[in-house]
Formats: C-alpha cells, sequence, structure tokens
C-alpha cells in the first residue's frame, strides 16, 4: 500500500513542480514540438495532443498510431481537464479507492479515460489552463515522454 501512496505523492509533486511563468500558442508549439522530436526519435507510435478545454493548440499523429489513440488523447485530457489534475494521478486514485470512472460518477468512459498520459499545464498564478497529452504507449510511458520533455522545457526557463 505505501508504494501506491509513494506513486501517488510522485504524481503530485511532478505537478506541482513543473508549472508554468506563462503559457500561450507559442509554448504549446515549443512543447509539441519537443515532443515530437523525442516521439520520433524512439519510432513511438503516439498521438500527441495540447488543448485548453476549447481549442487545439497543438496536434500531432506520428506513424504508427491510430484514430483509436486520437480518441483516447480526447478522453484522458477531459480528465486532466475536468481534476486539474493528471490522468494518471486520477486514475490511480480511484483505483487505490477500488473505483473507477463510470456514469454513475457522472463520467461517461466513452468520454473520460483515467489512464497515464494527460498532464495539466499549470500556470502560476492563474491554474490550469490547458493539458498536454500522449496517447499510443503503456500508460506510465505516455506520462512518462511529457514529464521529461517538461521536466527539460522547465528546467531551460
Amino acid at each position: 500500500m505505501s508504494h501506491d501512496r509513494d506513486l501517488l505523492e510522485t504524481l503530485a509533486g511532478q505537478e506541482a513542480a513543473l508549472t508554468f511563468k506563462a503559457f500561450d500558442e507559442t509554448v504549446a508549439f515549443a512543447i509539441g514540438e519537443r515532443l515530437t522530436r523525442l516521439a520520433r526519435s524512439g519510432e513511438c507510435p503516439v498521438v500527441i495532443n495540447i488543448r485548453t478545454p476549447d481549442r487545439v493548440l497543438f496536434h500531432a499523429a506520428l506513424p504508427g498510431s491510430s484514430p483509436d489513440n486520437d480518441h483516447w488523447a480526447r478522453r484522458k485530457s477531459n480528465v486532466t481537464l475536468r481534476f486539474h489534475k493528471s490522468s494518471m494521478r486520477v486514475g490511480e486514485n480511484y483505483r487505490l479507492k477500488g473505483r473507477e470512472i463510470c456514469a454513475e460518477l457522472g463520467m461517461d468512459p466513452l468520454d473520460y479515460a483515467s489512464h497515464g498520459g494527460s498532464f495539466p499545464v499549470r500556470v502560476d498564478g492563474t491554474g490550469v489552463v490547458a493539458a498536454i497529452t500522449v496517447s499510443g504507449l503503456a500508460s506510465e510511458d505516455d506520462h512518462a515522454m511529457i514529464v521529461k520533455v517538461l521536466e527539460d522545457y522547465l528546467g531551460g526557463d
């Protein structure tokens, strides 16, 4: 059980540490480009999506990805934009409680997926304004790809 709590703490720590001073279309494109380069270097068959609640700021479908990955990206980013937490953290939290996203909780599984791969864009003094999502790898790997790029990008700011 402590391993599970450690994972939740790690995820919460990543979200607290990986915040932006500002975020706009230019930043979204820079993050998207970095994710695309990383995915291409590993020949990862992923979809990369960065969006606000009502607007796509960046989208790329890499070789080997499928339309299903677009649907997964939409569902995972819906979780992040609703809870202002990474989709992996929300999913892990539900798993620890023996629950999962379902209609009884007001979330249709066709519209919400609490699997790793969507990360909140949190702006200092503002809060969550967007979601960065990767879909196509294992849940943990989708999440890790985003964290790696954000650590590199935000560490260089």
